[in-house]
């Protein structure tokens, strides 16, 4: 085999590794975060990233990219949160075509109940996947 195509497969069996990490974690996390706080790990991400921003906003596009969701399904998952009161949108000042979102007290509250089911669950699964040896390196990095 060619080294190129070494470099290729080397590259795909990574991708793979990280998809099947990737995928057990969500899982453990949507159960428990669903479980625990009624919160799916795309609600929890979404007041997660809006919480961070410390005083600053974000717009809808701006928020798409940081929960990787399209411009659709972030505002699908923004109007589900605002509707349990989780969080709210308003108009930009600067620009009446921007529409910011925010994180209401609700949101917040909900946000720091959730924080410690989110962190034990990730802290578990990455220590599971240390234990097998196609996972362990990555599982390493991102512990």
């Amino acid at each position: 085999m060619p080294l190129a195509d070494d470099a290729v497969e080397a590259r795909a069996q990574g991708w793979r590794t990280l998809a099947a990490l990737h995928a057990r974690i969500e899982d453990r996390l949507e159960k428990a975060l669903q479980r625990g706080h009624e919160l799916s790990v795309s609600e929890y991400t979404v007041l997660d990233a809006l919480a961070r921003q410390d005083g600053w906003h974000m717009r809808m596009q701006q928020l798409a990219r940081a929960v990787v969701l399209s411009q659709s399904a972030t505002t699908r998952l923004v109007t589900r949160l605002e509707n349990r009161d989780l969080l709210r949108r308003y108009l930009c000042v600067d620009d009446r075509r921007g529409i910011y979102s925010e994180v209401t007290p609700d949101g917040r509250a909900l946000l720091e109940q959730a924080r410690p089911t989110h962190d034990t669950v990730l802290k578990e699964v990455l220590a599971e996947a240390a234990e097998q040896p196609e996972l362990a390196p990555l599982a390493a990095v991102l512990s």
